[in-house]
């Protein structure tokens, strides 16, 4: 049997052949699905670098016509990737440029669509986890639930109950608004309490004006400028001359002393119209109007100076926010943060928005304001409104612990920074 050709292998059975034979066939079906597997692997990842590469020239789109061809190619491949492109899109915006806002949102918006328009399902879950993250892009964010939303309207009943406190301004303006629609089909002390839920996360002056009055009318006592963190005191010291509007850029002796972080509140100086010192200005107005026309006097032609002490309990990044129709400028700790010389435009709440570092300890504000020579019932106002609040727009009142919209946090001077 041996020496017949076609004979089986020396020492090895027809069985042991057969198993030699399958063993070899499973190994090579097994390396088949490796290199499948890793051509997969291959092309979700060329997809993958693909998207972001799409995202990254979005992201840093100029102005209309620079690069113009470029993003729209981008444009495509987004779009043609689907929904897997649309949280790298979401996740864009964190440092796109305002073209490049555009871009990501137009490309966003031409997914969903098409999804919408095939009958497909939005990756929902994957939306509602990015728009409960705080920490990713506001404006993003909102893009998705307002996504979600038009899809399905109980997405808004199930998150904006939770969103009261929320770091975007848009949404906590949602969560109060419901809490507004509740309390006002409620009545008595039930009321009475979604009302004071309610001025706890709202921002935005028409709603703590309609909040404010409800209570008000309950017999509660609100503190509207206490909630907004409005500077109430000053030190004022003035007239000094503006005549012409040439005083705005003059230095006096007071803003001399600002700039070297040692203004004398004990000091007399040469005023506009004489011997001039401070004085202690304070305002019970609901929203800190200091209004130097009626409080102190309305002399045309003048610019005065105004200071006032704010404690910080660590050192934090927050925001001035103010607003006046005359020229100013703002000091924090003697260092100019903002000015701007012009007269007579309207004001308003929150009208200009200046970021400021504070330091742990008292910091020094001050503030120059500046009155013009006309004389149109238009042109008499001289007045200001000052208050210090985080990037939402919640008031952060000075002190040892942090207080935030009238509600204090326990943290301590020599504990550590704001909350």
């Amino acid at each position: 049997m041996a020496g017949l050709s076609g004979g089986w292998p020396a020492g090895r059975s027809p069985g042991q052949a057969g198993m030699f034979r399958c063993v070899a066939i499973v190994g090579a079906l097994a390396l088949l699905v490796l290199l499948a597997a890793d051509a997969g692997a291959a092309k979700k990842k060329e997809r993958a670098d693909a998207i972001t590469e799409a995202v990254g020239i979005l992201q840093s789109a100029r102005t209309a016509g620079q690069g113009s061809r470029e993003n729209q190619r981008a444009l495509v491949a987004l779009t043609g990737s689907g929904e897997r492109a649309m949280l790298p899109i979401l996740t864009g915006f964190q440092k796109a440029t305002p073209e490049g806002l555009n871009w990501l949102r137009n490309a966003f918006e031409q997914i969903a669509e098409s999804l919408r328009a095939s009958r497909k399902p939005l990756p929902v879950d994957a939306l509602r986890a990015f728009v409960l993250e705080t920490g990713n892009s506001a404006d993003a964010r909102r893009l998705a639930f307002d996504t979600m939303v038009s899809e399905d309207g109980r997405v808004a009943e199930q998150l904006i109950p939770g969103m009261l406190n929320d770091p975007s301004p848009e949404f906590r303006r949602d969560a109060v608004e419901l809490l507004l629609q509740q309390a006002g089909k409620a009545e008595g002390a039930a009321a009475t309490e979604l009302y004071r839920r309610a001025l706890a996360g709202a921002v935005h002056e028409d709603q703590v004006k309609t909040i404010s009055e409800a209570l008000r009318k309950a017999g509660e006592t609100v503190d509207i400028s206490r909630h907004f963190g409005f500077v109430t005191s000053w030190k004022i010291v003035g007239p000094f001359d503006n005549r012409e509007e040439k005083g705005f850029g003059v230095a006096y002796a007071p803003e001399t002393e600002i700039v070297q972080e040692r203004p004398n509140l004990e000091a007399e100086y040469d005023g506009m119209n004489g011997k001039v010192r401070w004085q202690t200005v304070e305002t019970t107005d609901d929203f800190g109007v200091v209004d130097i026309a009626k409080q102190i006097e309305n002399f045309k032609g003048s610019a005065m100076y105004a200071v006032a002490e704010w404690s910080s309990p660590a050192q934090q990044t927050l925001q001035v926010r103010l607003g006046t129709p005359n020229a100013w400028k703002l000091w924090v700790n003697g260092a100019l943060v903002f000015e701007r010389e012009e007269y007579h435009r309207s004001t308003q709440l929150d009208q200009y928005s200046v970021p400021v570092q504070l330091k742990p300890g008292v910091n020094v504000l001050a503030f120059k304001i500046c009155q013009n020579e006309q004389t149109q019932d238009w042109a008499q106002k001289y007045q200001f409104q000052l208050r210090v609040c985080d990037s939402t727009g919640v008031g952060v009142l000075p002190g040892p612990v942090v207080v935030r919209n009238g509600v204090s946090r326990k943290t301590a001077l020599n504990k550590g920074g704001a909350e």
